[in-house]
């Protein structure tokens, strides 16, 4: 099975080509089929030279440019209609996803015979790794409203970090969210649309170069409106978008 790795990418020449050799080293331990697929999101640095180098040094390494609309949501979308494999997995440029979750992602996938794997930093064997107190506080605060408005027992539903067989995403578009919104309107959409799925423990570790992308200030009302969404969609659409087995 044919795993994608979709990576999203704005300004971020510090970081991509540690991101990429840290999973491309990883996954050449497993014999693993695998591509990269990097969505250059109208970065305004080096970042395509970057990545430009990076497609030449490695055969499953790719780039497309997203020259617009820009945003979180809208270059994981860009990708999400290009990757080729049976499977696909978001991961961050920022090398805050762990390549080894990765692994244990696309093995729990095989072994459970699931439509998706959520990872949760929140649960028994998963961690963080210098996580902003305040960020912290709001994230939990945020999880525990999804799960609260949504009747679901999945803790993490913000972590970008997931892996979807490619008949799910179809399964649950047209998307919507243009910005990081979009990290809960496709494991709840998944899920009230009946895909099968596995949490298993992850880990997140902050940055080393560069700033966030993620602006809390900016980001409440959007996910609000996801939210409202998929209630709607879960308590009112007699499941005309659950999945035809």
């Amino acid at each position: 099975m044919l795993l994608s790795i979709v990576i999203p990418a704005y300004n971020e020449e510090e970081s991509i080509k540690q991101t990429i050799s840290a999973i491309a080293s990883k996954l050449a331990t497993t014999g693993i089929p695998h591509e990269i697929l990097v969505v250059n999101d109208n970065s305004k640095d080096h970042t395509e030279g970057v990545l430009k180098e990076l497609s030449e040094e490695y055969t499953f390494v790719r780039y497309v440019n997203n020259l617009g609309p820009n945003g979180f949501g809208y270059a994981v979308r860009f990708g999400l209609e290009r990757f080729k494999g049976d499977c696909v997995a978001i991961m961050m440029a920022d090398l805050s996803d762990s390549p080894d979750d990765l692994v244990r992602f696309y093995n729990e996938m095989i072994k459970e015979n699931c439509d998706c794997v959520f990872g949760s930093r929140w649960i028994k064997g998963g961690y963080v790794v210098d996580y902003p107190r305040v960020k912290r506080v709001i994230n939990r605060v945020a999880n525990k409203i999804i799960q609260l408005v949504m009747n679901i027992g999945y803790n993490d539903t913000t972590n970008a970090f997931k892996l979807y067989r490619k008949e799910t995403i179809e399964g649950v578009k047209p998307f919507l969210s243009p910005h990081f919104n979009l990290t809960i309107e496709l494991p709840l959409k998944a899920i009230i649309r009946g895909y099968s799925y596995r949490v298993i423990p992850n880990s997140w570790t902050n940055r080393q170069f560069g700033e966030s992308k993620l602006k809390i200030r900016e980001m409440g009302s959007r996910y609000f409106f996801i939210l409202m969404y998929c209630f709607i969609e879960k308590y009112f659409s007699r499941n005309d978008f659950r999945k035809k087995w």
